[in-house]
């Protein structure tokens, strides 16, 4: 079997494993980056590519797990736990529910921000320092509403955002529609998040491939993992497309795929596949320029140049790959009570994904206890390519030994004793 050498090894080709990648490079480290399928062919690609401080509060908070309880049965809630026996689903559920108090969400708001808010700026500097083309704007996000009860209970959220330095600004239904006219009158208020950027995320993650190709960084697509080689607590080559891949440190970036990656390195990593949704048309005549979250219904709506992307939904289904038409349909029922042109004039692509979530709702960033050489970058939900850029630094900082912009502690590993 022909050999690889490299410094860094990194499993998984998402926007986590390039952006490790391009920070690897940038410290002087020579890189290969190696992926089950294709760069991006994940959660990275059909996401709504917003780079979102506003979305810090975490999804455990209090009341979650009563809603959840309602909406178990219901196929097209916004949030679902498909029934099934899951002892591994239950006993996440169960570490879920008892983080659902103030006193958990505060401190995952807190901690979410500062790296939601560093890798925001983070990724600014580097589209326009590499010149990425992947139609990044400064737009900041809406989030609308169609009920003035939710929108008065939603008070919360501006709350927990200003407590952590994020600027929130009200907005009525009559400056909304002025802002975006593609707003029907039954919107009646919401919340803008000045904040907030938007990009085509996959212009995005093509393009950091690029520049990690152009950095001298190796890419192998298509490959699998077949086995992961061990020698007491290090770890020595990983076998994949009948090549052997040798590195002093390892990088674990596959998301969603990371508990069955990780069982094979004897780790229980708690990280659940969040099934995803969007549908992607051609941009309708009478677009949103602001992307918007349709907050009754939870679904999100950007548009760009040249496309136009229905997305969100959360199901937790296990590695389903149906691409479930009632909760498509869903998208498209919630879009037509808040848009005049809900959808685009022509569909180009249906898309499900899984996110990787912990019950947390953190990252896991930072050094395995278990291997000397194992550097986990996983777990970052619904807000991988928000959290990108921030990811890569601390993982090139952890390894390099240097001091970290950011403090590592709230996403270390060594919270679940990894």
């Amino acid at each position: 079997m022909s050999e690889t050498h490299s410094d860094i090894v990194i499993l998984g080709a998402g926007v986590i494993g390039l952006s490790c990648a391009w920070h690897l490079l940038q410290a002087g480290r020579s890189v290969t980056v190696i992926d089950q399928g294709r760069l991006g062919g994940g959660a990275s690609h059909g996401n709504c590519g917003t780079l979102t401080p506003s979305h810090a509060a975490p999804l455990a908070m209090p009341g979650m797990v009563s809603q959840a309880l309602r909406w178990m049965l219901k196929k097209d809630a916004p949030f679902r736990v498909a029934p099934r026996l899951d002892p591994e689903l239950f006993g996440w559920m169960l570490r879920f529910s008892q983080r659902c108090n103030w006193k958990d969400f505060n401190a995952v708001n807190r901690a979410k921000a500062a790296i939601l808010t560093h890798s925001r700026a983070m990724t600014s500097a580097l589209v326009a320092e590499q010149a990425l083309d992947c139609e990044y704007v400064e737009s900041g996000t809406l989030y609308v509403f169609r009920d003035q009860r939710q929108l008065d209970e939603f008070a919360w959220h501006t709350r927990s955002l200003e407590e952590v330095g994020i600027a929130v600004q009200h907005r009525d239904g009559d400056t909304l529609r002025g802002i975006e006219p593609c707003l029907l009158d039954s919107v009646i208020g919401g919340v803008f998040h000045p904040g907030d950027a938007q990009l085509r995320p996959d212009r995005f993650v093509a393009e950091l491939g690029r520049i990690v190709r152009a950095g001298g960084g190796q890419i192998v697509e298509q490959a699998a993992p077949e086995a992961i080689e061990r020698e007491g607590d290090r770890i020595t080559a990983v076998r994949a497309g009948g090549r052997r891949y040798t590195a002093d440190r390892f990088v674990l970036a596959v998301g969603a795929w990371s508990a069955p990656v990780g069982r094979q390195l004897g780790l229980r990593i708690p990280v659940q596949p969040g099934k995803g949704y969007s549908i992607t048309y051609t941009r309708p005549s009478l677009a949103n320029r602001i992307p918007l979250v349709l907050k009754e219904d939870s679904v999100c709506v950007t548009a760009w140049e040249g496309g136009y992307r229905l997305g969100s939904t959360m199901e937790f289904a296990g590695y389903d790959t149906q691409l479930n038409r009632v909760r498509l349909d869903a998208l498209r029922r919630g879009a037509a009570r808040y848009l005049r042109e809900p959808e685009g004039p022509v569909q180009t692509e249906e898309w499900y994904g899984w996110r990787p979530m912990t019950y947390d709702d953190l990252p896991i960033i930072g050094p395995s206890r278990r291997h000397a050489n194992l550097m986990l970058a996983t777990g970052h939900g619904m807000l991988g390519v928000s959290m990108s850029a921030a990811t890569g630094q601390l993982v090139a900082e952890l390894i390099s030994e240097r001091a970290t912009t950011l403090d590592p502690a709230p996403y270390s590993p060594a919270r679940f004793s990894l």
